[in-house]
């Protein structure tokens, strides 16, 4: 029943365009290119076909730029492909000075499939490994980005790489069935419980959220803020929506000087804090056993007879039940009631 419920979501979770906004087209010295989305003439774009583990082959954009140290891979928002996606993409390649993927996922513009929250998994794990096979990027130079449902497939990705370099979060959402109405509670035939995975992201989350968006709640990325282990600085647009993010000049301000901080940080750094948080859990985490200890309540400091608890009492809200019998310790109308009752016996 979960799994039948979990598909109904998914059906219901994703709108690709239609029709996609560009086509697949060979060129005569054996590239792809993607008319009419992106430049057939633009040499620092190359449009791939990659393969999934679930038997899908999904169109991915890489464009790179010759003063890179990082690359930026973008998972793009619902009713979206690459062919709206590629001036953003533009943009971030020039103004953050990073390498940029993006990918359509299974089902979304011309890849193959059908949309859903495993296939969308399985896209992001590919793009990955293409990144690493391909182009020789490692996972420490990579900023993983997540706008509106890619930050599923992101957060999926980044709870399985310790050591990425950052993660972006725009427009996030905490889970699917979270966008729909507010519950507390987890459900099996929930898609994208980015509410737990958060909790597994070791590297520096940036979260963007605009305070007027009407689709996904500010609550949601304000969430995922407070969740994450080594949270960035949050831009919190005032007055921005769901999709037009972008347009506004704090954006790129605040993206550019998230590019600048994680191109300086050193393996050095990330140590430091890694073994920082390390020594925080292991104080927040430590055991205590408790050992009693005299207090005021002890009436008799000075006693040495007490075998089992020195110098105090058992149960000092109850006198009487002291551990020793001595006169030195106990007061005498506690002793000699234990005397009558020993007597009684």
């Amino acid at each position: 029943m979960g799994c039948s419920v979990s598909r109904l979501a998914s059906k219901l979770a994703f709108f690709p365009p239609t029709p996609p906004t560009y086509r697949i087209e060979p060129l005569d010295d054996g590239r792809l290119s993607a008319p009419p989305a992106a430049p057939v003439n633009d040499d620092s774009l190359d449009v791939r076909l990659v393969e999934t583990r679930r038997g899908n082959k999904i169109v991915a954009f890489y464009l790179r730029n010759p003063l890179a140290r990082l690359t930026l891979l973008y998972s793009h928002g619902n009713a979206a492909d690459l062919g709206h996606m590629y001036e953003l993409f533009v943009q971030l390649r020039v103004n953050l000075r990073v390498n940029v993927i993006g990918y359509d996922y299974s089902g979304y513009g011309a890849s193959t499939g059908m949309p859903s929250e495993s296939n969308t998994y399985a896209d992001i794990e590919a793009i990955y490994s293409f990144l690493e096979t391909e182009y020789g990027v490692s996972q420490e130079d990579v900023i993983l980005y997540g706008q509106s449902v890619g930050s599923g497939p992101t957060l999926h990705l980044a709870a399985k790489l310790p050591r990425l370099r950052g993660v972006v979060l725009h427009s996030a959402i905490l889970s699917g069935l979270r966008v729909l109405c507010h519950v507390k509670f987890n459900f099996c035939f929930d898609i994208y419980k980015n509410i737990h995975k958060i909790r597994k992201v070791k590297c520096p989350v940036l979260v963007i959220h605009g305070t007027d968006d009407d689709v996904v709640n500010w609550l949601h990325g304000h969430g995922l803020w407070k969740k994450s282990k080594d949270p960035y600085d949050p831009l919190w647009i005032k007055g921005g929506g769901h999709s037009d993010l972008e347009f506004y000049p704090d954006y790129i301000r605040h993206m550019r000087k998230f590019a600048r901080e994680m191109e300086s940080i050193t393996t050095k750094t990330r140590l430091k804090k890694m073994r920082q948080h390390i020594h925080l859990r292991r104080r927040r985490f430590r055991i205590r056993l408790w050992r009693p200890s005299c207090t005021s309540r002890c009436q008799f400091p000075s006693c040495t007879g007490c075998v089992l608890w020195p110098k105090c009492c058992r149960l000092p809200k109850y006198p009487c039940s002291c551990v020793c019998s001595c006169r030195d310790c106990c007061p005498s109308s506690c002793c000699d009631a234990k005397a009558g009752n020993r007597n009684r016996k």
